[in-house]
């Protein structure tokens, strides 16, 4: 073990020295993606020596994949730049369970319909990101439904089931942790981890899948499916996680004071897509530009090096390149220029969120209905702290009034406008 939208295929060559031989671990390595590998040597000769194929695994728990997906989606794409074959697992089978990982509680559990409803909106996101089709290289995307629910207990206890010991999966932190805390784990939820190896299993089975990559939480699930791969079918198979992504303040990278950031401009507008990038830290911007953009690694290093206001170009460069990549060039470039007309000459950009409205209202209804507040009682705490503004002046009460063309702020960095209903 060692620790360390253009089409994808369209990518610039990079250059960078490594210890690995193959394309696809020495770019990783390059922009901080890897973190434990099972076999690093025995899966860099692999992926030197031909196409190999990937996978990670998604649930379905939400329509749409937020930031902490990131990672994961784009090491498929660097996989698919480096001439291998990425499958997009959709857990239509284990979100009916819920994965512990991470979890102080059990999830919710969702109905089939729901699933498959979520199952529908993530794709447009892969689709952005992987190029799909019959090919040699070209993504596929599976859901894992198709086998979880053809199980039938007694065969999968007796074939599968042997093969895992209660006493090391009691050593994961998936199940200490929430253990250690007294907090229940349902035998539900404890089967959740068998099921991922079964996955890695039938994958392997059925196109040859050979590694499994994911964040550094799910390195005991991914150590279970390359054990039962190799106990069932006698085949070496791999594991690759990634670091956890932090924040220069430590905190974890995506959430936000308002909560996730969504990968679906349907759960987050585009301009607020972008600004979130645009107010990276400027100790994180070389990290975020190597790990969230196609930008070659050369200027990644120049914009890295800006010092003073001059950062600014590169986070406005890691926000437009992030927003492409996940909107769209056309939407990035629009939020771009919003952000340009709203802060350096005070206009208003069309990108920005809207409230639409028949007659004027309350700046407390219209923070609330742009989505800078969840209630009124946190509205009001932004009117009083002097937060809340209306076309660039304090709002100074609750009750003052908005209506069509005018521009509500909520702190410095969150811009929206009132428009006709």
């Amino acid at each position: 073990m060692t620790s360390a939208a253009s089409r994808p295929k369209a990518m610039r060559a990079m250059t960078y020295s490594s210890d690995f031989h193959s394309d696809f671990l020495r770019r990783l390595e390059a922009r901080g993606y890897i973190h434990q590998i099972t076999d690093a040597a025995a899966l860099d000769a692999a992926a030197a020596k031909g196409v190999i194929s990937a996978y990670v695994g998604f649930d379905c728990t939400a329509p749409s994949l937020h930031i902490g997906n990131l990672v994961s989606i784009m090491m498929l794409r660097h996989l698919q730049q480096a001439g291998h074959r990425p499958i997009v697992v959709m857990g239509g089978g284990t979100t009916k369970i819920g994965d512990p990982s991470g979890k102080d509680e059990a999830r919710q559990l969702l109905t089939d319909d729901q699933i498959k409803a979520n199952m529908a909106s993530i794709r447009r996101i892969f689709e952005r990101f992987l190029t799909f089709g019959d090919g040699p290289t070209d993504a596929i995307m599976i859901n894992n439904d198709e086998w979880l629910s053809q199980l039938q207990y007694i065969p999968f206890l007796r074939d599968v089931g042997r093969h895992f010991s209660i006493n090391r999966m009691l050593t994961f932190d998936s199940v200490k942790l929430r253990l250690e805390r007294e907090q229940p784990l349902s035998f539900l939820e404890f089967n959740y981890m068998i099921f991922q190896a079964y996955d890695y299993l039938e994958l392997n089975r059925r196109f040859g899948c050979s590694l499994q990559m994911g964040g550094s939480d799910q390195w005991g699930n991914i150590v279970n499916g390359t054990d039962l791969i190799r106990r069932i079918e006698g085949k070496e198979a791999f594991g690759l996680t990634t670091p956890l992504i932090t924040r220069a303040d430590g905190a974890k990278m995506g959430k936000t004071a308002q909560g996730a950031v969504w990968l679906h401009e349907d759960q987050l507008p585009t301009f607020d897509y972008w600004q979130f990038w645009r107010n990276t830290h400027d100790a994180d911007v070389g990290k975020f530009l190597a790990l969230f953009t196609d930008l070659p690694l050369d200027e990644i290093a120049r914009l890295e090096r800006l010092q003073g206001a001059e950062i600014n170009e590169a986070k406005a460069v890691l926000a437009t390149e992030a927003t492409a990549l996940c909107r769209g060039r056309t939407a990035a470039e629009a939020a771009a220029e919003t952000a340009r007309t709203t802060f350096a000459e005070g206009g208003a950009g069309e990108a920005l969120p809207q409230f639409a409205v028949s007659a004027p209202v309350t700046i407390i209804e219209a923070l609330i209905g742009l989505g800078f507040a969840a209630s009124k009682n946190e509205a009001r705490t932004l009117v009083a702290q002097g937060g809340a503004r209306i076309d660039g002046a304090p709002a100074g009460s609750d009750a003052a009034m908005v209506g069509p063309g005018q521009k509500v702020s909520a702190g410095k960095k969150r811009h929206g406008m009132i428009v006709d209903r």
